[in-house]
């Protein structure tokens, strides 16, 4: 289950918002930022209008590449998974405002700058710059091998760390290839694409496989360091 909270009031993907925050640090998220619709990266967002209903103030928005914005209105706010809420308690003052933002083009959300990457997924997928006056992440997203979001990070200036998936361990390569998902030997073969000397930070891992994972990586050459991200931590760039 996937979430990112960064400044307190932006959410990068939206797995276990409401698992993870206090009601009241809920009530304080202003934008939620979408890389695709997996439920994994999707779940808590009912639950988080719910606890955040009837605020006094402006909805929640909802930031989606195009493809993405079709899955959200016919697989969550539909009115057979969820209620409608991008029309509750009103078309004029909803409490979610689902925006279209459009791959490669920047957008600024809280202060902050960020940028879609396309990656490769089973559903359309985008990793996101993040960044703002002195600093940026990458955040790559589910992706099987790919190549524009590391052309992206070689040649972005004030990158300052990579922030990317691993999920199965390679005795289950062709599941990961059939996903688009990695192994620790296709992470490997992406991080050789990586030509900045900045932290890479590792989530997704499967929790079946999380000790199996664990010592793979440990066992496996890379091509620079990489440090799996712990839950609940706070991380500053």
């Amino acid at each position: 289950m996937t979430s990112f909270l960064i400044n307190g009031q932006l959410a990068l993907d939206a797995g276990s918002i409401t698992q993870a925050l206090s009601i009241e640090a809920q009530r304080r998220i202003r934008h939620v930022v979408l890389t695709h619709s997996h439920l994994d990266h999707t779940a808590s967002i009912p639950f988080l209008v719910e606890n955040t209903f009837n605020e006094p103030r402006e909805g929640l928005e909802i930031l989606v590449t195009p493809q993405v914005l079709r899955a959200v209105q016919h697989h969550l706010f539909n009115n057979d998974t969820w209620p409608d809420f991008t029309r509750i308690p009103s078309d004029l003052l909803p409490a979610v405002r689902l925006t279209a933002v459009m791959p490669r083009t920047p957008f600024e959300v809280n202060g902050l700058r960020l940028t879609a990457i396309p990656v490769r997924h089973a559903v359309p997928t985008h990793g996101y710059v993040v960044e703002d006056e002195s600093s940026a992440v990458l955040f790559t997203s589910d992706t099987g091998p790919t190549e524009e979001v590391w052309e992206v990070a070689n040649r972005h200036a004030k990158l300052r760390a990579v922030i990317t998936e691993l999920s199965f361990p390679s005795r289950l390569q062709s599941v990961a290839d059939d996903s688009l998902h990695l192994t620790p030997t296709t992470l490997a073969g992406e991080l050789a694409k990586l030509k900045r000397d900045v932290p890479v930070f590792l989530y997704h891992l499967k929790p079946p496989f999380v000790e199996e994972l664990r010592a793979e990586l440990a066992a496996t050459p890379m091509p620079r360091s990489v440090e799996e991200l712990r839950q609940g931590a706070v991380y500053r760039f």
